[in-house]
C-alpha cells in the first residue's frame, strides 16, 4: 500500500480495560514514518496492549488508532505490517525454517527466507523445533517471521530481551539498515542503552499514559542518563 505523508501511527485518546484494571487510560503519541520509535515503561504499564491494539488484536474501549493512515487490522494494513510478539506458544512444535517458509508464504513478495536465515544467525538451528530453542534463539526466528513479509511498518515488542551480546549487536545493526530503507519501526524495551542507541523517539508509558516524550538529546539535556530520567518520570506498578 503507498506509504501515507503523515505519520506512521496516530494513537489519540486510547483508552482499554482488561479485567475490571484500566490498561491504557487516555494515551496519545505519533510514530514519525521512516523513524524508529521506542516505547519505554515498567512492566504493566501497557506497552504490549499499546501494540495488541495497533495491530487489530486488541479492540480499545475508547480512542483511535491509525496505522499507515488506516483503521488497524484492515487487510491493507495487516499486509504492510509486521509484528514481532513476546512470545508464540502456538509455534512450538514447527522447525524454525518451516515456520519461516509457512509465513513467507502468506505474502505477495517476501523476503528470501534463507538470506534471512543467514542475516540473523538463525542457520544453526534452522531445523529444531521452536519449542527446543532457547529464548535468545527463538527471539531471533520471532524477528525473522515480523520482517519476512517486507513490512512498511513493524512492530517489535522487547526484540533484544534474552539475546546473547552477539546476537543483540546484530540485531541493532539490522533494524538500523531498516530505518535507512524507509522501513518504520515501533519498539518496546527495558533496555536503556538500547533506546539511546537506536531510538528517534521515545515514548516513556506509566500507568497506561505517557509519562515523557522526546528524543534521547531532549529528555537527557539536564544531564541525567536515560535511565535516571525514565526512574525520574515512572513508577512502576505494584502487585
Amino acid at each position: 500500500m503507498p506509504s501515507p505523508s503523515g505519520p506512521a501511527l496516530e494513537v489519540r485518546d486510547l483508552a482499554v480495560d482488561l479485567g475490571g484494571r484500566t490498561v491504557l487510560d487516555g494515551l496519545s503519541l505519533t510514530a514519525r514514518t521512516g523513524a524508529l520509535t521506542a516505547l519505554l515503561g515498567p512492566n504493566g504499564a501497557g506497552k504490549t496492549t499499546l501494540l495488541r491494539c495497533c495491530t487489530g488484536l486488541v479492540t480499545p474501549d475508547g480512542g483511535e488508532v491509525r496505522v499507515l493512515g488506516r483503521a488497524p487490522g484492515s487487510p491493507e494494513v495487516t499486509a504492510a505490517v509486521g509484528l514481532m510478539p513476546q512470545s508464540t506458544g502456538s509455534w512450538s512444535g514447527i522447525r524454525a525454517v518451516e515456520l519461516l517458509r509457512y509465513l513467507a508464504s502468506l505474502y505477495a513478495h517476501p523476503l528470501d527466507v534463507d538470506a534471512l536465515v543467514a542475516r540473523l544467525g538463525i542457520g544453526a538451528y534452522a531445523r529444531t523445533p521452536y519449542r527446543r530453542l532457547s529464548g535468545g534463539q527463538q527471539q531471533a526466528v520471532n524477528l525473522a517471521g515480523a520482517l519476512v513479509g517486507r513490512p512498511e511498518l513493524v512492530f517489535l515488542d522487547e526484540p533484544t530481551a534474552g539475546m546473547d551480546p552477539h546476537a543483540r549487536r546484530a540485531t541493532w545493526e539490522l533494524l538500523r539498515e531498516l530505518r535507512a530503507a524507509g522501513v518504520s519501526i515501533v519498539l518496546t524495551t527495558h533496555a536503556m542503552d538500547e533506546a539511546t542507541a537506536l531510538a528517534d523517539q521515545v515514548w516513556m508509558i506509566d500507568r497506561g499514559q505517557v509519562a515523557a516524550s522526546g528524543t534521547v538529546d531532549e529528555l537527557t539535556a539536564g544531564g541525567e542518563s536515560l535511565e535516571s530520567v525514565f526512574l525520574a518520570r515512572t513508577h512502576g506498578v505494584v502487585g
